[in-house]
């Protein structure tokens, strides 16, 4: 039985091995954390991910763990909607709902489906060096393993990118994010939605993610200095949107909310090389704006995982490649776009801005989600 390892045990490192254990293959899942902590972050399943999970078998109790969204909404900052895309054309197309639910309850559901031996805890990267069967992977434990096959889901700042691919670049989009989770009631018709309020150099989402709790972003950018931005009362970056976002944020411990800038990866040419193959973030990290940076990675382990149960290494990974990066490519660079719009800081072209987005026909917005929900395979 082929044994493939995979650098990092996010959501696309955990559905990687989870796709490979069903086609037969053996795993070992290298994580550098001691122990998966519940981060407070939630999550959007979108329609191409839980398309995903419905082949995989897992679309049911992600369902039941989560809570489903019919619209996608961008308003002003009093909520007063600018956009509303409904879903449920797409539910009904592909089968599946779009599901919010929190970070920590879809990776423990993702960790019990694999093998008891195929997730290793402590294991951080610091040194990959070739040798005649693959690669020697050194940790910083000290132990070094040999990896016939190597996926790389190690994020952003990817260490397998990093030390055998060409020089990269990590884009700053000077933008500040805090995301938190907090015990609150949304008024009804709210509870099925996802919200994002677009004001002046800052914005606001929320989503229910279970009974009685939200999960919550909010960005707002900066021009040379992060610190410029007050992260001790995130309440007074957002004094002039609706008294809902005001509670939510009020009600939300703050040492539960998780704070970054947003960067995202200046588009590569190449996934692979060799025996070794990027995934997610490590191949095309993106900036969250249009919520697709886990559903790429998503993607990518199912049609990798197509890929290698049909063909050996360097033939798997050069049409997995073929079948993915003009998609998420386009999805990097129209999340980088989204990013700059959302965040105007002019009034006169914000006020355009709304008004081109309520003039958009739903038609144009449903061919554009039709076009991401797509799933290319074999």
């Amino acid at each position: 039985m082929k044994t493939i390892d995979i650098i990092g045990a996010g959501i696309g490192g955990l559905t990687m091995a989870i796709a490979l254990e069903q086609k037969g293959f053996k795993t070992r899942v290298f994580e550098q954390t001691e122990n998966i902590k519940p981060i407070g972050a939630g999550i959007i399943l979108a329609n191409n991910a839980m398309q995903v999970y419905k082949a995989l078998r897992l679309h049911k109790i992600i369902e039941e763990k989560g809570n489903h969204i019919s619209s996608l909404n961008i308003t002003k900052p009093d909520l007063i909607p600018l956009s509303k895309v409904n879903l449920s054309a797409f539910e009904h197309k592909f089968g599946v709902k779009n599901i919010a639910i929190h970070r920590a309850v879809l990776q423990q559901i993702l960790i019990d489906q694999l093998s008891s031996s195929s997730l290793k805890l402590n294991y951080k990267l610091e040194k990959i060096t070739k040798n005649s069967n693959g690669h020697t992977l050194k940790f910083k434990t000290g132990q070094t393993i040999q990896s016939s096959t190597l996926i790389a889901a190690d994020g952003l700042n990817s260490i397998v990118r990093q030390q055998l691919f060409s020089k990269t670049n990590i884009r700053n989009v000077q933008q500040f994010c805090w995301r938190g989770i907090t015990d609150y009631s949304l008024p009804l018709k709210y509870q099925n939605e996802l919200n994002e309020a677009w004001g002046k150099s800052n914005r606001f989402g929320f989503v229910q993610i279970a009974k009685n709790k939200v999960y919550w972003y909010a960005l707002k950018s900066f021009k040379k200095n992060k610190e410029e931005i007050n992260s001790n009362n995130i309440k007074n970056h957002f004094s002039l949107y609706s008294s809902i976002i005001q509670e939510i944020i009020s009600s939300t411990n703050k040492k539960q909310i998780h704070t970054a800038e947003i960067s995202d990866l200046k588009p590569i040419k190449r996934w692979y090389k060799e025996n070794v193959c990027l995934i997610g973030d490590a191949a095309h990290a993106m900036t969250p704006n249009m919520g697709q940076g886990a559903c790429q990675a998503i993607e990518d382990a199912f049609i990798l995982s197509e890929c290698l149960s049909k063909y050996q290494n360097n033939i798997a990974f050069k049409k997995f490649q073929k079948l993915r990066i003009k998609k998420a490519h386009q999805v990097v660079k129209k999340s980088w776009m989204i990013g700059k719009i959302a965040h105007l800081s002019n009034p006169f072209l914000i006020s355009i801005r709304n008004q081109i987005i309520k003039l958009t026909p739903e038609s144009i917005n449903k061919k554009q989600f039709n076009q991401i929900f797509k799933i290319s395979r074999l």
